[in-house]
């Protein structure tokens, strides 16, 4: 066998430790989705103006001098002012101040629709894709059976259950905005289950509900925040469209569906009682898809540039 000359092998020399500063430091999943975040404007724009009508709709109307119900007869359907900034309606009650109360509705009806999200919406979808077989097929045929009846029905039988007002809205929503949640959790569980990590949890004799509440549901929030994101918005023109048809809260409470409601007989006399809260309910629902396709953006690492 032929043998390579000592006098071709090179030593090789100390390595030199500068080479140490050019690597990039580690980021996190969640440290790199923010930062991606960050540099879309829009998001960031549609963020800010979220947490700018969440702090108006806590302490404006505790701050104003003016109450939602306050009625002032002979201040009626006054136009903007500095004294009432959206002016005020026909009763002369505070525009203003009604439409920052309409905004906590709203956002009350958001939180409760991202909560049963959160919740019955992961647990069914998580049990649903993780046990397989009949029991997925048994669960998501009830899933399929209360997506076949629309969300008018829901809202009208629960105001003849328990009367008109924000409970059968919240009694509604809990029927049927979870449904679509679950579908993406179950998707979701299916492909990740037969991934490696969760043989190994298998493995090392890990129980089901370890395996779903420890390995599958964190390796899911990307598409649960994302749907989070996408549904409040929904949930908030829903309120706004039934309380528009006089299915939602009653008076005197104050949403933005009822102003408007109110405000359609007289809107060529005074249009800006129209104008506010459909500008508010514009505002809030460009916001949350704005910050959705963000998180979108930023937590799918498919749409990563």
């Amino acid at each position: 066998m032929y043998e390579i000359p000592k006098e071709k092998f090179n030593p090789l020399l100390e390595r030199n430790n500068d080479t140490a500063d050019i690597i990039r430091p580690g980021v996190t999943y969640w440290g790199d989705a923010w930062h991606r975040l960050r540099q879309n404007k829009m998001a960031m724009l549609g963020m800010y103006t979220i947490i700018l009508i969440i702090l108006l709709a806590i302490w404006g109307p505790i701050l104003s001098q003016h109450s939602y119900s306050d009625q002032y007869l002979d201040k009626q359907g006054l136009g903007p002012s500095n004294e009432h900034w959206f002016g005020t309606d026909g009763l002369g009650r505070d525009l203003f101040v009604r439409v920052l109360y309409g905004a906590r509705i709203s956002l009350a009806v958001g939180l409760v629709a991202s909560l049963l999200n959160l919740t019955v919406g992961v647990l069914y979808g998580g049990i649903a894709g993780l046990a397989g077989g009949r029991v997925d097929n048994l669960m998501m045929r009830m899933v399929d059976m209360f997506y076949s009846i629309p969300l008018v029905l829901y809202v009208i039988l629960m105001m003849v259950l328990i009367g008109p007002g924000l409970k059968s809205i919240f009694m509604a929503l809990g029927l049927v905005y979870w449904l679509e949640m679950a579908r993406v959790v179950r998707a979701q569980i299916l492909t990740l289950k037969e991934q490696e990590f969760v043989m190994a949890a298998r493995a090392l004799g890990a129980s089901q509900a370890r395996i779903l509440f420890r390995h599958l549901i964190p390796n899911c929030m990307g598409p649960i925040i994302i749907t989070v994101s996408m549904n409040i918005p929904l949930a908030i023109f829903t309120e706004a469209f039934l309380s528009f048809l006089g299915l939602g809260v009653a008076i005197p409470m104050a949403s933005w569906g009822v102003l408007a409601s109110d405000a359609l007989p007289a809107i060529r006399s005074y249009p800006h009682l129209l104008f506010f809260p459909a500008m508010a309910i514009s505002l809030t629902i460009l916001a949350f898809n704005f910050l959705g396709d963000g998180l979108r953006d930023a937590l799918d690492p498919r749409l990563r540039k």
